[in-house]
């Protein structure tokens, strides 16, 4: 949807985004600011291919990509940064004078969030799926010296299934971060499959969803005294750091 008459225009790539934090969250902004003349909208596309599309908008300065395209889109980028580079996934995109930039500020929002929850004994984490936002976790993780280990419903080699995770694993992993959509709203009774009964007072669970507030995973993670945390401060925080990226351009 194309918001005319603004000559500052932000959006979201991503599929099927109409409830977006990202849209709510800017709009919201720009009006605290009294910036009348931007906007932030969503670009729904089914394909990366309609990207080059959705360039061709006019007033474009700024935008943020989620599911499925982190990765789908570095391609078309004409640099990344440093920090994008080693994680593999761009969730921020600067138009510059010398083209498109792709930066990740999702590995800045979820250490922001997660720094105030972790205790010394948090040594090793499990991350509950691989796309684009569990690279970023893992980049960050293993920055902070904590043992990463993947779980997949296809894992590759160094990772582990679900079906894999025994009591040994789950009480060694004393935080387990959901990078899954599962348990998003409107399907709030999903969960990741694990065995929630080796969770206990020692875990950390942390879930980067944000809509419900506290989804059926936390909840199994409270219930058995775990410390939990979801992903809005995450999602607040790569925010307003891509707000300093466009800034910047």
């Amino acid at each position: 949807m194309a918001t005319t008459g603004k000559t500052n225009r932000f959006g979201l790539l991503g599929r099927n985004i109409s409830y977006s934090f990202s849209q709510g969250y800017f709009t919201q902004k720009f009006k605290d600011l009294g910036l009348e003349n931007h906007s932030y909208e969503n670009f729904d596309m089914q394909s990366i291919e309609e990207f080059p599309q959705v360039l061709k908008q006019e007033n474009l300065k700024g935008l943020n990509v989620t599911i499925p395209y982190k990765q789908e889109v570095i391609p078309y980028l004409d640099e990344l940064d440093s920090k994008a580079a080693k994680i593999g996934a761009v969730n921020t995109i600067q138009f510059t004078q010398n083209g498109l930039k792709g930066f990740n500020t999702d590995a800045y929002g979820f250490e922001i969030s997660l720094q105030p929850f972790l205790k010394p004994h948090h040594t090793h984490a499990l991350i509950l799926g691989t796309g684009g936002a569990s690279k970023a976790v893992k980049f960050v993780l293993e920055e902070m010296a904590i043992k990463t280990t993947y779980v997949s419903r296809g894992p590759k080699e160094g990772q582990l299934t679900y079906d894999q995770l025994d009591q040994e694993i789950m009480e060694q992993n004393t935080l387990i971060v959901n990078c899954t959509p599962l348990g998003t709203f409107p399907n709030i009774e999903d969960k990741p499959i694990l065995p929630y009964t080796f969770v206990g007072s020692q875990h950390l669970l942390y879930d980067l969803i944000y809509n419900p507030e506290k989804t059926a995973f936390l909840k199994q993670g409270e219930k058995r005294g775990a410390a939990i945390c979801n992903g809005l401060d995450m999602l607040k925080g790569q925010a307003e750091k891509a707000w300093e990226i466009w800034n910047n351009s």
